[in-house]
């Protein structure tokens, strides 16, 4: 009895830990945006409607360069 209680649970953790896997990939849909009109985005590639450049694909917040580093200065 307590075998099979253990078993369901570990399931239950299993099915929820999958669940939310899948669930957080979809909320990592591409965006497009204009290299000089930050403010146009747009979900699919496509030209500025305001200077007609290509549309290229915006970056996440968490790639963005470290500038608070001093790694590679020189004093």
């Amino acid at each position: 009895m307590i075998t099979m209680a253990l078993l369901l649970a570990v399931g239950g953790v299993f099915a929820q830990t999958v669940h939310a896997d899948r669930k957080g990939s979809k909320s990592a849909a591409v965006v497009y945006t204009c290299p000089m009109h930050p403010e146009v985005v747009s979900d699919k590639p496509g030209k500025c409607p305001k200077c007609g450049m290509t549309l290229v694909v915006k970056k996440p917040k968490s790639a963005k360069k470290d500038t608070t580093s001093m790694k590679g200065m020189k004093m």
